[in-house]
């Protein structure tokens, strides 16, 4: 079933695409169980009218909403958070344990933000960071189980992008809520039976050991599908992690060559040497879309995740 913006899959699960920079980039997952609500990563302040219409439009009332989860506290995931505890009534946000206190007190998310975007471009792109009040804060650690009205909700710890990530197992959907994780899949890019995987190497916590690790472990619980932060779902999660688990290496091995190549970070070369590296990846793919409409797609991913391997190179 799909509405505008919307995308309702088995297992009481919903896609709804916040609108955050452009349709179809980062989305939030509303699970539903016997009346009862969560929502699955955020987005930021800036998206919370999209949010609100979508639970308006699904007739769902701000007091059914138990818990708001946040897979990690990067800001395109976690930045409406407390926008969203604050006028939830019965909402509680788990978070990871070494998220807990970037939430409780964002001041540092929103220094570190700052010092990349500016002023100007923090608030066009990221709008208003609320605290979330510590009481209201659940840390779930390796293996916490959630038993969520007879529907239990596993969450595995899975470092790689970030040190305070989780990923989120739903066995009733079959599905795993997977951030960053899993790594990014723009609907365009892909066709009906296959979805092209790009890994996001953002800074400042990337680890290509400890990712190809969390992948397996998601992969090893057997899911049946991947729902995805940017952007959707996955069906096929074997295949889709051999890509992934391929292109980490490549990313890993055209940074090592850069750096032995270049003497001067430069992350506009490297930035460009992923750009090539895709577009030969997606033509191999057969992909449809225009060169002009992909590099569009492209650019702030790989913009920052040249930074991410720039700051990984620099301080492994």
């Amino acid at each position: 079933m799909i509405l505008k913006g919307m995308i309702k899959h088995k297992g009481g699960v919903w896609t709804l695409d916040t609108g955050y920079q452009r349709d179809g980039m980062v989305a939030c997952h509303l699970l539903e169980q016997q009346g009862h609500y969560c929502l699955i990563d955020v987005g930021t302040s800036s998206c919370l009218d999209t949010v609100w219409q979508h639970l308006s439009d699904l007739g769902i009332d701000k007091d059914q909403i138990d818990y708001v989860i946040v897979t990690h506290v990067h800001l395109d995931h976690a930045g409406a958070a407390g926008s969203l505890l604050a006028t939830l009534p019965n909402a509680k946000l788990i978070v990871h344990p070494h998220g807990a206190r970037h939430m409780i007190d964002p001041s540092r998310l929103i220094a570190g933000a700052k010092a990349v975007y500016g002023d100007d471009g923090f608030d066009q792109m990221f709008g208003e960071v609320l605290a979330v009040p510590a009481d209201k804060v659940i840390e779930a650690g390796d293996e916490f189980k959630l038993d969520w009205h007879g529907r239990e909700m596993l969450f595995i710890d899975t470092p790689g992008h970030a040190r305070h990530h989780f990923c989120v197992y739903d066995k009733h959907s079959g599905g795993i809520f997977s951030g960053d994780t899993f790594g990014i899949s723009y609907p365009p890019l892909s066709d009906l039976t296959r979805s092209f995987m790009m890994p996001t190497t953002t800074p400042v916590q990337f680890d290509p050991v400890a990712l190809h690790t969390s992948i397996d472990r998601l992969i090893n619980l057997n899911p049946e599908k991947i729902f995805l932060t940017h952007f959707g779902v996955i069906e096929d999660p074997e295949a889709a992690a051999q890509q992934l688990h391929q292109r980490i290496d490549d990313y890993v091995e055209i940074a090592e060559a850069w750096l032995i190549e270049s003497s001067e970070q430069c992350e506009q070369q490297l930035q460009q040497r992923l750009t090539d590296y895709l577009m030969e990846a997606l033509a191999e793919f057969d992909c449809q879309l225009q060169e002009a409409d992909i590099l569009s797609l492209m650019a702030m991913d790989m913009q920052l995740n040249a930074q991410g391997l720039c700051y990984w190179l620099s301080n492994r």
